[in-house]
């Protein structure tokens, strides 16, 4: 069985030095590690997102919808010499009508700057036969905003294509404040519900509201 390595949204110190000391004090730091990465999985499934870093999420995406304002063909318009390339290789393919875009389920629902991506890899396996993998360095994104990854023009990726993509990411160097807020809440919760259920001190079902109260800006929309 492969345990879950999830980083935890909050930190042993500042769970141990914090209002919730007394509930972990005769806890060794790696209970109080478990703690924390069970709280990290339950906000998550509280927002429907992934929020802590991961490492390795595979999407797959049908290739739907062209965008009526993408511009597919140069038309006389100047654009630099990989665009005339990619326009023109769609050409001889016969086609200047295909996908290029798609947007990834997991971005930062709220401060992008402190979100990354990493390792992305994006293959695509076409409707009627045969794959591609795309060259990272051509591909525009994904922003961290909206998880949108932009295709180059040209790119052959027709209607009812399969686009699986392979990326790591999260909330990587700086954990949101408000996030390790939440995370100590339901970290604390699961303490008094579990370990020290006539605690008068913390009330669990107060905390594990508190935790959805701060959590309610990073659900991910119906």
């Amino acid at each position: 069985m492969v345990l879950d390595a999830v980083t935890p949204l909050a930190t042993v110190a500042q769970l141990v030095s914090g209002p919730f000391a007394d509930l972990f004090v005769n806890f060794p730091p790696d209970v109080v590690a478990g703690f924390l990465a069970d709280a990290t999985r339950m906000c998550e499934d509280e927002c429907d997102r992934r929020l802590a870093p991961f490492t390795g999420i595979i999407e797959s995406h049908r290739a739907a919808g062209i965008d009526p304002d993408e511009y597919g063909d140069a038309g006389g318009i100047p654009i630099d010499p990989q665009g005339v390339v990619g326009a023109s290789y769609a050409a001889a393919l016969g086609t200047t009508s295909l996908v290029r875009h798609v947007y990834l389920e997991q971005y930062a629902p709220r401060y992008p700057e402190m979100w990354s991506y990493s390792s992305i890899s994006v293959l695509i396996l076409r409707s009627f036969g045969g794959s591609q993998l795309i060259d990272p360095a051509r591909l525009v994104g994904p922003e961290p905003d909206t998880g949108h990854l932009w295709f180059p023009l040209g790119t052959y990726l027709p209607t009812g294509s399969l686009i699986r993509v392979t990326y790591s990411g999260g909330y990587t160097n700086t954990v949101p404040a408000s996030l390790s807020r939440a995370c100590r809440y339901m970290a604390a919760h699961l303490a008094v519900t579990e370990l020290r259920p006539g605690s008068t001190a913390h009330d669990a079902d107060e905390l594990k509201a508190q935790a959805a109260e701060i959590l309610a800006s990073y659900v991910r929309p119906a």
